[in-house]
């Protein structure tokens, strides 16, 4: 279906030579699997000459799972867009918080009782092996994270600070204190209603689309974009044809060309049929 739209952007693409998709409350189920039908749209996108890409807020190596069993060779988006890589783990860019922005947003996240972890490279920083979310996200991401004492001597090169709160309501208010907090100084988003991530400031998933797009010699006005979240937006604004998950909070949705349905309901590979294939 199509959307109204909340900001004036002309009209989706005819023509699309390359995808790239977010991966959580997206690609795969809310289980984290791919289901059969996925698969087999990423197969129908080989087959028409179609690229697909992934960025996530995830690191790299919560990524690479699904590389394999969705035939991708090419570069991939992590740390939403902070560190592209290729295939083998090769870093192709990377974008680091200063230090003094680490310090603040740590800082700040402490105050309003959100616990925080740091991504360095391909490492995961924590301090409490018992923090909200930390067995979950080690369970989706196949990864074990570096245990720390605290954040001391780890604020340099950090490619995403991660806040996870199971107060819903108190993160969206950390998303906007520390966006105002960090303005010019960091990305924030939230990745989900438990998630809230701080990168640098051009780290956001638009310029990783753009980043990805380069490397594969396609222009950004013939790439389709889609995600669910608010980090998604950037790329949905800057994609040739965007696409909402039907999940998606209706804030994002109003920055999409179309809705498909619901990552439970198949919505990923719904999309690539209806609006993706025929544009090849």
């Amino acid at each position: 279906m199509s959307v109204p739209q909340a900001q004036t952007r002309s009209g989706p693409s005819g023509r699309v030579r390359m995808v790239v998709s977010d991966i959580d409350g997206t690609l795969v189920t809310p289980e984290k699997r791919l289901t059969h039908a996925v698969l087999d749209a990423a197969k129908a996108l080989r087959a028409a000459g179609i690229t697909l890409c992934l960025v996530s807020s995830r690191a790299p190596r919560g990524m690479e799972m699904f590389l394999g069993p969705l035939g991708i060779d090419t570069p991939y988006a992590g740390l939403n867009g902070g560190l592209v890589a290729r295939p083998d783990g090769t870093i192709l860019s990377r974008l680091s918080l200063a230090p003094e922005t680490t310090r603040e947003a740590v800082g700040t996240l402490h105050e309003d009782d959100v616990s925080a972890w740091l991504f360095i490279g391909r490492d995961w920083l924590i301090t409490d092996p018992h923090g909200p979310y930390v067995a979950r996200e080690r369970e989706t991401v196949q990864t074990d994270p570096v245990v720390v004492p605290d954040f001391t001597g780890h604020y340099h090169d950090v490619g995403k600070i991660m806040g996870a709160s199971t107060d819903f309501p108190r993160l969206a208010q950390t998303e906007a204190r520390l966006a105002t907090l960090l303005a010019g100084h960091a990305s924030v988003h939230r990745s989900s209603d438990y998630y809230l991530d701080i990168t640098h400031p051009q780290a956001n998933k638009g310029f990783a689309a753009m980043e990805l797009a380069r490397l594969m010699g396609v222009d950004i006005g013939e790439v389709a974009c889609i995600g669910d979240m608010n980090n998604d937006v950037p790329m949905l604004d800057e994609a040739g044809v965007a696409i909402a998950m039907g999940n998606a909070p209706d804030t994002v949705k109003t920055h999409a060309h179309f809705v498909t349905a619901a990552n439970t309901a198949d919505g990923w590979a719904k999309a690539m049929q209806d609006y993706v294939l025929p544009r090849a």
